[in-house]
C-alpha cells in the first residue's frame, strides 16, 4: 500500500464528510495501483471550495484551477497526455454554477475523465449562501428569506448533455461510495458521480439523507437513458443511490 498522506494541515471543520471522501478515494487509488495503475500517471485536478483542499491532502499530481474550471482543466490535461488517468473534483457551488458550461460541454465531448462532485447544497467555504441544488427556501447568508427557486437537477443535465457514466452516492457509505468512485474511474469517457455530501457546520443534512437515501434494486439496467433520466428525476421520499447509467461511446481523445 502506498502512503498518499501529504505535509499539509487538514483544515476541513472537525466532523467533516468531506474527510469520507478522501478516505474512499485514497483507498480506491491503492486498489487500482495494486492492479497496475502507475501513481505516476494519475492527475487530480479540483476547482475553488471546501472540496477544493483535498488536492492538498493526496500525494499525486493535482492541479487547482480557476473557479469552476476543473472540468476544463481536466480536459485538457488528457488531451495533452491521453495516457494520463485524470480525476477531477468539484463542489456543488462550483461545477453546477459558475463552471456548468465546462461540465455540459464536457459531457457532449465525452472527454476521458472522472468528475466527483461534494454536493453539500451550500457554499460551505464562503459561510453558507444558496447554490443551484440547494433546496427551494433554504435559509442561507444570501437568502436570509428562504430561497425562491427550484434546486437543480445536475443528474438530469448530464445525462442529456451526453455523459456515459453517471452515478450518485452518499459520503455517509463509504464502501458504497468506493464501489461507485472505482467504476467511475476505470470507465472510458466522461463519468460523473454526485456524491451527497452533508456540510455540518451550515447545513447538517445527515438524518435527512439518514431516512431517505436507497440503493437501486439489484437489475436496475445502467444502458437505458430514459429509465436512467425516470429515475434521476423522481420525487418520492426516497433518495436512490448507484449507477444510473453506463454505456460505451467513441471518446474525445481517440478523435484527434
Amino acid at each position: 500500500m502506498i502512503d498518499l498522506n501529504t505535509q499539509a494541515k487538514n483544515t476541513w471543520c472537525p466532523g467533516c464528510t468531506n474527510f469520507l471522501i478522501l478516505s474512499a478515494f485514497k483507498n480506491v487509488l491503492n486498489e487500482l495501483f495494486s492492479t497496475g495503475l502507475n501513481k505516476d500517471n494519475v492527475v487530480m485536478t479540483a476547482g475553488i471550495g471546501c472540496h477544493g483542499k483535498i488536492a492538498d491532502y493526496v500525494n499525486i499530481n493535482s492541479f487547482i484551477s480557476l473557479h469552476g474550471r476543473e472540468v476544463a482543466t481536466a480536459t485538457g490535461i488528457k488531451l495533452a497526455n491521453p495516457k494520463l488517468t485524470v480525476v477531477a473534483f468539484a463542489g456543488d457551488g462550483d461545477a453546477y454554477a459558475e463552471g456548468i458550461e465546462h461540465l455540459v460541454h464536457a459531457a457532449k465531448r465525452n472527454s476521458n475523465i472522472t468528475l466527483l462532485v461534494h454536493n453539500n447544497q451550500v457554499f460551505g467555504l464562503t459561510t453558507g449562501q444558496v447554490t443551484p441544488t440547494s433546496v427551494k427556501g433554504y435559509k442561507g447568508r444570501s437568502t436570509p428569506f428562504g430561497s425562491v427557486e427550484e434546486p437543480l437537477n445536475p443528474l438530469s443535465v448530464l445525462l442529456s448533455s451526453g455523459a456515459t457514466f453517471v452515478a450518485r452516492t452518499y459520503a455517509g457509505n463509504l464502501q458504497e461510495m468506493q464501489v461507485i468512485m472505482k467504476k467511475a474511474i476505470q470507465h472510458k469517457g466522461f463519468s460523473v458521480v454526485d456524491i451527497l455530501q452533508p456540510c455540518i457546520s451550515f447545513k447538517d443534512t445527515r438524518e435527512y439523507f439518514k431516512e431517505r437515501v436507497c440503493e437501486l434494486e439489484k437489475n436496475y439496467p445502467t444502458d437505458k437513458l430514459d429509465m436512467a433520466l425516470v429515475e434521476v428525476r423522481s420525487n418520492g421520499d426516497k433518495i436512490p443511490c448507484g449507477i444510473f447509467y453506463q454505456v460505451q461511446k467513441p471518446i474525445f481523445e481517440d478523435s484527434f
